[in-house]
């Protein structure tokens, strides 16, 4: 922040007001201590999600005139927000925020890592449960040898993902898939930024 004088903040009223990092709270206090360090606050503004790239086209050009008289755009949200901002404006923007992962809602402010949206899914035969995220190893035939009284290894307080999905598929009346999985084909991530997905056509198309 030293490179720059004047800074205007962007807040998220969604994952990040509820994680207590880029609500209006988060924000005000923010403005506090940048202007305690010397720096002129231009303005704010909380987006409802930060993430949504129309509706943070739609505040900035809202807020042009405060965004105009800043050096840089301060976003408190995850990443995903922080570009939704980046690609409606043409001034600088930073992350005041670091996230460790996208996640489930458990319930109000708690969140769950539960997916790595590798795009090449085994949910239907692991009764829901991704081995790739869930397992510390993310082993995708069975619990490796390490596993004790149907906890991780890795960690002794958390029980292990394959235990988990035997018993689930129990409880089912559903057996354990024979077939031996293949390595993880992470070529279908299709990163960095090659698929784009349109809900309202129903169609997917590169990018």
């Amino acid at each position: 922040m030293k490179d720059y004088q004047a800074v205007f903040l962007v807040g998220c009223g969604s994952c990040a007001t509820v994680c207590k990092v880029g609500g209006e709270e988060e924000v005000f206090a923010t403005q506090e201590w940048l202007e305690e360090c010397g720096h002129e606050v231009t303005g704010s503004m909380i987006l409802d999600e930060a993430c949504h790239i129309m509706r943070a086209a739609r505040e900035i050009r809202r807020f042009r005139d405060q965004i105009a008289d800043a050096d840089v755009l301060l976003v408190l949200s995850c990443g995903a927000g922080a570009q939704s901002i980046s690609d409606c404006t043409d001034k600088p923007v930073l992350t005041g925020v670091d996230p460790l992962f996208l996640g489930n809602v458990r319930r109000f402010g708690q969140y769950e890592e539960k997916c790595s949206l590798c795009g090449d899914c085994i949910l239907n035969e692991t009764a829901g449960i991704c081995p790739v995220t869930t397992c510390a190893k993310g082993l995708l035939n069975g619990p490796c040898g390490g596993m004790e009284d149907g906890y991780c290894e890795v960690d002794r307080q958390q029980q292990c993902a394959w235990v988990r999905i035997y018993q689930r598929l129990e409880k089912q009346q559903r057996g354990v898939f024979s077939r031996v999985v293949e390595p993880k084909d992470w070529s279908r991530k299709f990163k960095p930024g090659k698929h784009f997905i349109d809900r309202c056509s129903g169609k997917n198309s590169d990018l």
